[in-house]
């Protein structure tokens, strides 16, 4: 097909230049045979089934509605007002291509480029201001912008997603929380230690009175070992403010959370809804089993009746 089309163009191209040089009363004539047999050679390479119309051929069909006063009866192809189309769209592309933008800052040599890949490439720390430095003191006047856009693009590794930046350290956090417990005489202060990796409840712990040597014991008794967190997630009770050194001691970071702010320690504070909820709506505390060899303060076991409603 593409060999068909170079025939056609090489067969046209004499007869055009005859009739523009020409221009005789025999030219309308000339026009006329070419038109037929252009549109006989596109059904020959197009027969099966629809008819297709390279650039080239509606260029030249373009041309002949200009050339040609009788072009319109001895057209079969395509309407007239396609090949009219044609010819305004040609006349669109021209005058765009001719009134391109030509302003902006002309582009630097080609010499001024090498060097300029060659030092980044030398200098891997070297950055747009320092090239741009440096071109200045051999005389080149390249601004530091045109030094930035042809420094070579270094490949950098693809750094880890936002999931995997927060599930890394996501196994080494805890936190830690009290919540209060009414019975009929007295309250009792619940401490509970939940892992942030699968909402984990590590530890917990009853007391009627959280000092500040039962908080550092139940610390150590949640963490033995060298099974103890990275990082310690609490608020600002005074039962954790007084075992500070315990918690450095154990060289756990601890974080604190800011003043009235239980939303920045979530997961524990749910965990304590959930129980409120669940059970402690629901029961009441009437006293405090004391466990064989716990202290006087401290509790392992609660007995629970269910209120009647």
């Amino acid at each position: 097909m593409r060999h068909t089309e170079e025939a056609i163009c090489a067969d046209a191209k004499p007869a055009v230049s005859w009739l523009v040089a020409t221009r005789d009363a025999g030219a309308a004539l000339h026009l006329e045979i070419l038109g037929l047999r252009h549109q006989v050679a596109v059904l020959n390479r197009s027969r099966p089934p629809r008819v297709r119309l390279t650039a080239a051929d509606r260029v030249l069909w373009a041309w002949l509605s200009r050339a040609w006063s009788g072009w319109r009866p001895g057209l079969v192809l395509v309407k007239p007002a396609t090949v009219l189309a044609w010819h305004r769209r040609g006349v669109r592309l021209f005058w765009t291509w001719k009134s391109r933008s030509r302003t902006g800052r002309p582009a630097a040599a080609p010499e001024v480029r090498a060097l300029m890949r060659r030092m980044a490439t030398a200098n891997p720390l070297w950055g747009a201001p320092r090239i741009h430095g440096e071109l200045q003191k051999v005389g080149m006047s390249v601004s530091q912008a045109t030094a930035a856009t042809y420094m070579p693009r270094r490949d950098r590794p693809p750094s880890q997603p936002w999931r995997t930046f927060l599930a890394n350290p996501i196994g080494q956090i805890m936190a830690a929380d009290f919540f209060v417990v009414p019975t009929v005489n007295r309250l009792l202060f619940v401490l509970v230690i939940l892992a942030h990796d699968r909402r984990r409840i590590v530890h917990v712990a009853v007391t009627d009175q959280p000092t500040a040597a039962w908080t550092a014991q139940q610390l150590r008794n949640a963490f033995p070992e060298d099974h103890a967190p990275t990082y310690l997630r609490h608020d600002r009770d005074a039962a954790f403010t007084d075992v500070v050194f315990t918690i450095a001691a154990m060289q756990i970071h601890e974080v604190v959370t800011a003043l009235r702010s239980p939303w920045q320690n979530a997961y524990v504070e749910r965990l304590i809804g959930s129980i409120r909820r669940e059970c402690l709506v629901h029961v009441i505390v009437l006293s405090v089993a004391r466990a064989p060899g716990a202290s006087s303060r401290t509790t392992s076991r609660t007995t629970c009746t269910r209120g009647r409603t």
